[in-house]
């Protein structure tokens, strides 16, 4: 099944210029970039964001790290595209992703891991929403 994910490269990555490597891995994985824009969120934006976090103990070192700097935001779209993200992500922990990952390449710590990405079409949907209109990603 065709579908979209949400990519975010962090600003750990963005300060590294590292945007067009890892867009790169993006297309050499068939996962196809349908929108991309460069924002700097708010730390209240970013608190927005991440709400179902809000009860966990990182929600604020990750809404501030959030807004430290410029994020890439992306739609990509591919056959099973939010597992397949999520395995060429690798795991949250840079020290505990597989070999071949973006995070296990270039993440250095827990929340700098370089990348995020949905977990599941219910958040896909609703962190594709909270950064592209539909002018900005439309549909196929």
């Amino acid at each position: 099944m065709v579908e979209r994910t949400l990519a975010i490269i962090k600003p750990d990555a963005v300060s590294h210029h590292l945007v067009g490597a890892i867009i790169q891995r993006y297309e050499q994985a068939g996962l196809v970039p349908v929108a991309v824009k460069m924002v700097r969120l708010t730390k209240a934006q970013a608190e927005g964001f991440y709400y179902v976090h809000k009860q966990r103990p990182f929600f604020d070192s990750l809404c501030s790290f959030m807004s430290s700097g410029p994020i890439v935001v992306l739609a990509l779209e591919s056959e099973n595209a939010i597992q397949r993200y999520r395995d060429l992500m690798g795991a949250t922990d840079p020290a505990k992703a597989a070999a071949g990952t973006i995070r296990k390449a270039y993440g250095t710590h827990i929340e700098h891991n370089a990348v995020h990405g949905s977990d599941s079409a219910e958040s896909a949907q609703f962190e594709l929403a909270y950064f592209f209109s539909a002018l900005e990603s439309p549909q196929r």
